[in-house]
């Protein structure tokens, strides 16, 4: 298999997965269901960032100071979050875009840098949740302070990048697990609450108690992510999904039911935090305004068992919403600006961005301020949903690019009634919380120079909102008065056959052997496309890298017992291969870095191809140096054959 790098200017949108998961066929009532399983997952990733952190607080503060009267308001914002997902899944399935992408193709190259920014912003303000939701669950359970957890959580990263190298599908089953576990502990709390049923069903009919107004905005606020939006458009082509219409109709149809189902698992988790609020705090008397808070209070009410379970879930809750927040950052990065970087980097600055303020606040101000940063959190989310939801409008209700599958007016209505209301609540919630910042700096008293640090505060906080209004008014317009050409999938090559369809002549066939069992497949692959002497055969150039630290100060001169046995093994196999017939020679070489060795090697002496095992080294290795084959394709311009190991068979296995 040749490995060559995707040089056009459309690229797949989580281009490693991108239609990994084959879609299942067949009739009859197990068949359909077969089908439909193969579908599900995309939500189910999609719906623990309805679930992070950053939602617990204002559900308990809702729940603790006005009872069950707010449920109508997380129905309403599960209803609002469906919609919006339903056209983030079949603007990916029918336009193969995902909303980076979709911005990248509709807007100015200046404009979509600036969304990019505001998208990264928003993603570090997500992983911001996540991180204080699991240093909060650590502190809880452990009683281990929040700057050690703030370390602790740094290293979520490489397990993370150990899950995704276990394929599209295992992932997805983690989330559902950890997902499951939330849900389960939170039926457990509820049952153990025993909530008034009456008084649940009462709290589905629209109201707003006096003072409710703001916590109302910020149960919305919290609800609805802009990160999932770009998510949930790159997940679902991770389905292997034709380019027919009615293979597209079957997959929206699906979407749908898979979205419908893991939508709801989340408002039920959403729900059921704010009943146990309603039902243990308000009905008691006590108003709780902080997870820290109702952790504490827990046990008096219903046992000691319920905080274990209210930590495990909040554990749960910040670790799952760390995986998706690593994809939907590779999705913006990649759809805005087509720059691709290596996974774990990715994850350590995204991580960085949002725990290094994290530490640094809670160290200057104390363990108390993480209420105040889960606040900023939302914030900056409800600053950016904006430039989310409106071009997702957009582009699924433009028939140039979805066609038949354009959003029909009545829902094209129905959507920006819904864009309407989170413009304007999350732009309430904004003006409040500036106005809030101004506040404290006015009651500080400071001067900078002859000037109170109030009206420079105000001047940039209003200056920057005024900017980011322009901006999102320019969003709103530009696809209207401005509109891009129809978006064309990459072309196709038209290739001359009678000039393409010729054999290449291999005169030298590269083979990078581990001296490990996995060269058995790598050499049997490689005498595939070598022939004997007697047929003209190309020569079998065989490549090894001795790491071992006296080969790194020494070289070629290093006479330790490893580079020896790896003499000795290249030059076995080279006698051997010439007992056969064919024709071979050893190449060692010396380095702390095989990749890099292979690179300068194979640059001095090129070969016609290069033959690869697919687990050339540990995971952990991967992850400092990087994966030898990745390396390797893009440093330099040689076909590759990725030869991957046989699972074992037989009685024995």
């Amino acid at each position: 298999m040749a490995v060559a790098e995707d040089s056009g200017e459309e690229r797949r949108s989580l281009e490693e997965v991108h239609g990994s998961v084959d879609v299942a066929t067949g009739i009859g009532r197990f068949g359909k269901f077969r089908r439909l399983f193969s579908f599900l997952g995309p939500a189910y990733l999609v719906s623990v960032g309805y679930m992070d952190p950053g939602n617990w607080a204002t559900d308990l503060e809702g729940g603790a100071r006005f009872g069950y009267a707010l449920l109508w308001v997380l129905l309403m914002s599960n209803i609002m979050a469906l919609l919006l997902q339903t056209l983030a899944a079949r603007l990916g399935v029918v336009t193969r875009h995902d909303l980076a992408q979709a911005c990248r193709a509709e807007y100015s190259p200046r404009v979509n840098f600036t969304l990019w920014i505001l998208a990264e912003i928003a993603i570090a303000a997500t992983d911001l949740a996540e991180i204080l939701g699991t240093v909060i669950a650590l502190k809880l359970m452990f009683g281990l302070p929040m700057l050690v957890g703030c370390a602790i959580t740094a290293f979520d990263t490489f397990l993370l990048l150990y899950l995704q190298r276990w394929g599209m599908r295992t992932m997805e089953a983690v989330v559902l697990a950890l997902v499951a576990t939330i849900g389960a502990c939170f039926l457990v709390q509820v049952f153990m609450a025993q909530p008034d049923l009456g008084q649940m069903a009462a709290g589905l009919k629209p109201s707003l108690p006096e003072g409710s107004l703001v916590v109302a905005i910020g149960i919305l606020g919290a609800t609805v992510m802009p990160h999932n939006l770009y998510l949930h458009s790159a997940l679902v082509q991770t389905r292997r999904i034709g380019a027919d219409r009615g293979s597209k109709a079957t997959a929206c149809r699906y979407y749908l039911i898979d979205s419908t189902v893991a939508l709801n698992a989340a408002f039920f988790v959403n729900a059921a935090i704010l009943v146990l609020s309603a039902a243990v705090f308000h009905a008691n008397g006590q108003e709780v305004a902080t997870i820290e808070r109702a952790y504490e209070l827990l046990p008096g009410f219903l046992g000691s068992a319920a905080p274990i379970l209210f930590g495990v879930a909040l554990l749960c809750a910040g670790q799952s919403s760390t995986l998706t927040g690593t994809l939907a950052g590779q999705i913006v990065m990649e759809g805005y600006l087509h720059l691709r970087i290596a996974p774990w980097l990715r994850r350590l600055i995204t991580r960085m961005i949002a725990l290094v303020p994290a530490a640094i606040v809670i160290a200057v101000v104390g363990e108390g301020s993480t209420q105040g940063l889960l606040i900023l959190s939302q914030v900056i989310l409800s600053l950016q949903l904006s430039f989310a939801v409106i071009p997702l409008i957009h582009f699924t209700s433009n028939r140039r690019n979805m066609g038949e599958f354009a959003t029909p007016l009545w829902g094209q209505v129905f959507a920006w009634a819904v864009a309407a209301v989170i413009v304007a609540l999350n732009g309430h919630l904004v003006y409040e919380q500036v106005m809030e910042w101004i506040g404290l700096a006015s009651e500080s008293g400071v001067y900078v120079g002859p000037f109170p640090l109030s009206w420079l505060v105000a001047m940039g906080l209003w200056g920057l909102v005024t900017a980011v209004g322009g901006l999102l008014g320019w969003v709103l317009i530009k696809p209207i008065v401005a509109p891009s050409p129809a978006w064309s999938p990459p072309s196709r090559a038209e290739m001359d056959w009678s000039e393409a369809l010729r054999p290449r002549a291999m005169e030298r066939i590269g083979v990078a052997l581990e001296h490990t069992a996995a060269d058995v497949e790598i050499l049997n692959r490689a005498l595939g496309l070598a022939r004997s002497r007697g047929g003209g055969g190309g020569e079998l150039v065989l490549l090894h890298v001795v790491d071992s630290p006296l080969s790194v100060l020494h070289g070629e001169d290093t006479a330790d017992l490893e580079t020896g046995a790896d003499a000795e093994y290249l030059d076995g196999l080279v006698r051997a291969l010439r007992e056969k017939g064919y024709r071979a020679s050893p190449e060692l070489l010396h380095g702390p870095d095989p990749a890099r060795s292979l690179i300068e090697h194979l640059r001095e002496r090129p070969v016609d191809i290069l033959v690869v095992g697919s687990h050339g080294h540990g995971w952990v290795r991967d992850l400092l140096y990087g994966e030898t084959i990745d390396r390797v394709r893009h440093k330099l311009d040689v076909p590759m054959l990725i030869a991957r190991p046989e699972p074992p068979s037989g009685p024995e296995a």
